[in-house]
């Protein structure tokens, strides 16, 4: 599948701002069952300095500095996107969950797609004992590990209300737990929570869903702006299985990766600083149309 992505993120402030540094990660990335044909990010007020790059993970950054009083900014992203994934293994044939977790704590990798970065505490993510327990229900002892994290995205789908307004950007794993509701990176870090908890590996997402569905297809959640999911380890041989949690479904051709990291923290679409006062207000307008 082809798509035509197109983001407008649009910081209005109360006050003028002086001087801003941010960091955009908002450029798709070319990777296993994704390749970029063309991406283009255009910034308003041009900034003064913009450099372009690379993460440790790989993802595509673009560091901006403006240094002339602005009220608004900008960022228009557009890009044209392949996707097409192999198909999910079988999960029943992955191995035991116990061996997964064995092999990720051994790995001497230090690439940036070993799975042992991915094990430990992260920025947005803490090893919360009730999350580990909700987790455990799902990887009873010598369940395969891919159809043990499916039964997790089932269950979180299940047990958990999508509403947008009940958390932030800020609010940790524990605290959406606890509401049993919020939004695609609430239950992303959910998972990610648990299923480190249990010592396996599993990395969090951020990018797009199809925002066009078919006339009989469902609605997915979260369509309408930008996604979060999860990509679990399952060893050597199956690697990275992609699970979006807010939809109960693998991620597969409807997802478009932007970037890939231990937690929000690492993907953040926008971060930085403005030297500024008063507040500001954030419009994000999302579209992942098929193409061909």
């Amino acid at each position: 599948m082809i798509y035509d992505v197109r983001q407008i993120t649009t910081y209005s402030y109360a006050s003028p701002v002086a001087y801003a540094r941010h960091m955009l990660r908002l450029t798709p990335i070319d990777r296993p069952g994704q390749r970029v044909h063309a991406a283009a990010l255009e910034i308003e007020p041009a900034p003064i300095v913009r450099h372009d790059g690379q993460d440790f993970f790989g993802n595509r950054m673009t560091l901006i500095e403006l240094d002339a009083p602005h009220d608004t900014l900008s960022v228009r992203v557009a890009a044209r996107v392949a996707v097409k994934h192999d198909a999910m293994p079988d999960a029943d044939a992955t191995p035991p969950w116990e061996d997964i977790r064995d092999a990720g704590f051994a790995s001497i990798d230090l690439t940036s797609n070993s799975p042992i970065h991915y094990l430990f505490p992260s920025r947005q993510v803490s090893l919360d004992p009730e999350i580990r327990a909700y987790a455990a229900e799902s990887f009873p002892a010598g369940r395969p590990v891919l159809a043990g994290a499916v039964d997790l995205t089932r269950r979180i789908k299940a047990d958990f209300v999508y509403e947008i307004g009940a958390t932030t950007a800020r609010t940790t794993p524990p605290m959406s737990f606890a509401l049993r509701r919020g939004v695609c990176q609430d239950f992303a870090h959910i998972m990610i929570s648990g299923m480190r908890g249990l010592g396996l590996p599993a990395a969090y997402v951020s990018g797009y869903l199809r925002t066009v569905q078919l006339a009989k297809e469902p609605r997915l959640e979260g369509a309408d702006a930008m996604h979060a999911w999860v990509l679990a380890w399952c060893g050597e041989e199956a690697g990275w299985c992609g699970l979006d949690p807010t939809n109960a479904i693998p991620a597969g051709d409807d997802h478009v990766v932007l970037a890939i990291g231990r937690d929000y923290a690492d993907v953040a679409p926008i971060d930085g600083v403005i030297y500024a006062s008063g507040g500001q207000r954030l419009a994000v307008g999302v579209s992942v149309t098929p193409v061909g």
